[in-house]
């Protein structure tokens, strides 16, 4: 298959925060920080490109305050930004917290600011052109005014037969929207890319191979990504293959299930089967969690 993919999803601000040990309350942690262009939507298509897709495509929206950064570092990556400037909000920004220990965890504090007021008239169905494959961030089903673009969007893609991908993004958020509103929301997605803790608790199923496969009875491809432990593959309620991980020294897990997704869709342009565009995703999160932040190193992966 050839031709563009086209993301829509997030544009945000990343202060990454890293610290060793527990936060100490009332007092100071030292820490080092550094501020960083981030976002799922845009990461996943950072990725993309540097993992060799030749055209990518970001639709997102930003604050005035750094829509000019932002808009150069994604063409440094390689993506084709269209990017709507907001004339209330600001860009979002996520405070990432890191322990510097063995496992690099992360725990977000997130102010999506103008991230989550992309709406229809930020549509054009003339973004799908030359557009072989759309991907959608979750965190578009989290405000009514993006998940009304989603549904626009889907219905563009669904009449030029664009296939779909989606990734929850955000156990937290999604406990918010609601199982059954997101499932309905995902209706049209061909290919739905979950962690292991959206796959649990958008199926009530502790099991990683149990709830991949119930997932995989609803929609019709799912790559649950499960970290350290690599990625299922589930067609049909069947898990088809488990991938292993590639073993990495953890610094920063911020933006590794984004960097799984971006060389997985990346894969699957180039013609990969569903298991080769996995082991690929594995790849990436395992360079990805080795990095500070939440994009790709320069040059092509």
């Amino acid at each position: 298959m050839s031709g563009a993919l086209l993301v829509i999803g997030d544009v945000v601000t990343d202060v990454v925060a890293r610290h060793r040990g527990p936060l100490a309350s009332g007092t100071d942690t030292a820490a080092v920080i550094r501020t960083l262009p981030g976002g799922a939507g845009a990461n996943v298509a950072c990725w993309a490109a540097h993992w060799g897709c030749p055209d990518v495509r970001l639709l997102g929206r930003v604050g005035a305050d750094t829509a000019a950064w932002h808009e150069r570092e994604l063409t440094g990556s390689g993506v084709r930004p269209h990017l709507v400037v907001d004339a209330e909000a600001a860009t979002g920004t996520v405070i990432c917290l890191v322990d510097r220990s063995a496992s690099a965890e992360r725990t977000f504090l997130t102010d999506s600011g103008a991230c989550l007021r992309l709406d229809p008239e930020d549509w054009s169905d003339a973004l799908l052109d030359g557009v072989a494959r759309l991907h959608l961030s979750g965190y578009l089903l989290f405000s009514e005014p993006s998940r009304a673009l989603v549904r626009v969007a889907l219905a563009a893609a669904r009449a030029r037969d664009v296939p779909v991908s989606l990734d929850p993004a955000s156990a937290g958020f999604l406990t918010e929207l609601g199982v059954g509103r997101f499932l309905t929301l995902a209706e049209g997605v061909g290919v739905l890319l979950p962690s292991r803790d959206e796959a649990r608790l958008l199926t009530g199923l502790p099991d990683p191979m149990d709830a991949a496969a119930k997932l995989s009875r609803h929609l019709p491809l799912v790559v649950a990504k499960q970290g350290a432990e690599g990625a299922l593959v589930a067609v049909s309620g069947t898990v088809r293959a488990r991938i292993p991980a590639v073993p990495a020294t953890p610094r920063d897990t911020t933006g590794a299930g984004d960097a799984f997704t971006g060389a997985f869709l990346a894969a699957l342009l180039s013609g990969a089967e569903p298991e080769e565009a996995t082991a690929q995703g594995c790849r990436a999160g395992a360079m990805a969690v080795e990095r500070v932040g939440g994009r790709p190193p320069a040059g092509v992966g």
